[in-house]
């Protein structure tokens, strides 16, 4: 269980890290990167890749059922994990706040990188992507009641 943990906090503190800059100010491809050595490590390592991705279906249930535990759980992880490289973390934020003051200045552009990137996940992922897009349907929902 501890492993998934860390390992989802790995995953997300990356794809932190994949909205970051280059030092031209565009967006890095390293979504594709990370993709990349992660479909060819699978080649590589088959039997531990399905380890992996059984390990990985397994957390996202248990966060399905209970989403606050596993966000904080994925917090705590994700503290130790700045506690024990503070200068990488440090980076990391750094380049987020870079990012988000982008988005701030460039916000169409913006969008419409972060609606390309959602369009080729759902493409990649059907299923989540419905289960997302119900769950955003039913807060919207929950909202528009709390302000009727």
């Amino acid at each position: 269980m501890k492993q998934l943990f860390i390992v989802a906090a790995i995953t997300a503190l990356a794809a932190l890290a994949s909205t970051a800059f280059a030092a031209d100010g565009a967006p890095p491809p390293s979504r594709e990167e990370t993709k990349a050595r992660l479909e060819q490590w699978c080649k590589d390592n088959p039997e531990k890749c399905s380890a992996a991705k059984a390990k990985a279906a397994q957390w996202r249930e248990e966060c399905r059922a209970d989403p606050e535990k596993c966000r904080e759980e994925l917090r705590a992880q994700a503290d130790q994990w700045c506690k024990n490289n503070p200068e990488k973390c440090r980076d990391l934020k750094e380049k987020a706040e870079q990012r988000r003051a982008w988005c701030k200045a460039n916000p169409e552009e913006c969008r419409a990188e972060m609606q390309a990137r959602r369009e080729q996940w759902c493409k990649e992922n059907p299923e989540r992507c419905r289960e997302l897009k119900e769950k955003g349907e039913q807060r919207r929902e929950q909202r528009s009641k709390q302000q009727g």
